[in-house]
């Protein structure tokens, strides 16, 4: 049996997770990640106190420690500055990727594994493969529903050898079961939204707090001035409301379909693959995570959590550096986004290959 730290949040999956370790007979600790309390008073919920309420209600109720880690400091330097310095650039950067390479199995396992523990457990709907002689991977979870593998994309082969999925194997409905067979008191709780590690705040009050306003014109493909935009940081690639600007096509929005940084315009153009910018051919993806092996010439390419991976031909740049030219049209891919590749592997699902950022569309 091993000694493992379980990063509790409070949510019923890693509640879940703990307790089926508990089960299996290992010797578990849980360690409650407090990375943010707002103090900046920024609008929204910051449920942090609640969540280490419901923490200690399933320690008790299982009999284990639980360890509160500040890690507020390194979370501002290495999500947050990364968040905003994104947006400041016009990408469109993903926190909740880069917290898991980062933050969970990066501060978080580097603390577990000075304290003697083998390895950092969580509640994500992914599951770990271990290949003798090969290494580990990161497959998808049984839920594909709720699959998190795309979040873990980032990682490092020395990070997902430590990494443990309990309840990957599971469906939502068994972890729910599960957690009320253990009597754990937040067995009912809604699954938490919002901002990695932050909570219930939206991202346009988050930029705004730390990035003043930025007004500039919203154009058509043809540069015909429809509106006036906030900030160019207040939109994302394919977005349809927001932009506040009617469409003179019955039954047909506008969409946005670039941004000009130089003028500082946001561009709207109708849906469709004939609307230029909406949709992609070609894409460079850059610092690609370090792989167990050089990525194949064919790789099923995720460009978003929700979104499904589609068939591309992958060819090096460089050492970290990919093309990858899709078998069909991508809609709205944005600079900074996270790709995640993998593999379809007979008899095992499909494997997370490594990911990157998107720094060239359309290319």
């Amino acid at each position: 049996m091993a000694r493992i730290l379980v990063a509790l949040s409070g949510g019923v999956d890693s509640s879940a997770a703990a307790a089926l370790l508990v089960e299996q007979g290992h010797e578990v600790v849980a360690a409650y990640m407090k990375n943010w309390v707002n103090d900046e008073n920024i609008p929204g919920e910051c449920p942090w106190e609640r969540d280490i309420e419901d923490a200690l209600g399933v320690c008790r109720t299982l009999g284990i420690e639980l360890r509160v880690v500040d890690l507020i400091e390194q979370y501002r330097e290495r999500i947050v500055n990364y968040l905003l310095e994104g947006y400041r650039q016009g990408a469109t950067p993903n926190p909740d990727v880069l917290c898991n390479r980062e933050m969970k199995f990066g501060v978080l396992l580097d603390y577990a594994l000075e304290q003697g523990f083998s390895g950092v457990a969580t509640g994500h709907y992914a599951q770990r493969l271990d290949v003798p002689g090969d290494g580990s991977y990161v497959l998808r979870g049984a839920d594909r529903n709720k699959d998190q593998s795309y979040f873990l994309a980032l990682m490092k082969p020395e990070q997902v050898r430590h990494a443990i999925f309990p309840v990957g194997g599971l469906v939502k409905p068994q972890v729910r079961e599960l957690a009320r067979r253990f009597c754990l008191p937040n067995a009912e709780k809604k699954d938490s939204q919002g901002i990695c590690f932050i909570g219930k705040v939206k991202m346009s009050d988050f930029l705004r707090h730390y990035l003043p306003d930025n007004p500039g014109e919203i154009v058509d493909v043809q540069g015909r001035v429809l509106g006036h935009h906030d900030g160019l940081h207040l939109f994302t690639m394919g977005q349809r409301k927001g932009h506040h600007v009617a469409s003179p096509r019955e039954g047909v929005a506008y969409v946005v379909v670039g941004k000009d940084l130089e003028r500082n315009r946001l561009i709207l153009g109708f849906e469709g693959e004939e609307t230029p910018g909406l949709y992609a051919r070609r894409a460079v993806v850059g610092s690609v995570s370090n792989p167990l092996h050089p990525l194949p010439d064919r790789v099923m390419a995720q460009a978003r959590y929700r979104a499904p991976a589609v068939p591309a031909r992958c060819s090096y740049l460089a050492k970290d550096r990919v093309l990858l030219e899709f078998d069909e049209p991508v809609r709205a891919l944005a600079l900074g986004q996270v790709c995640a590749f993998y593999r379809p592997d007979a008899g095992r699902g499909e494997l997370l290959l490594g990911g990157g950022f998107f720094e060239q569309i359309g290319c």
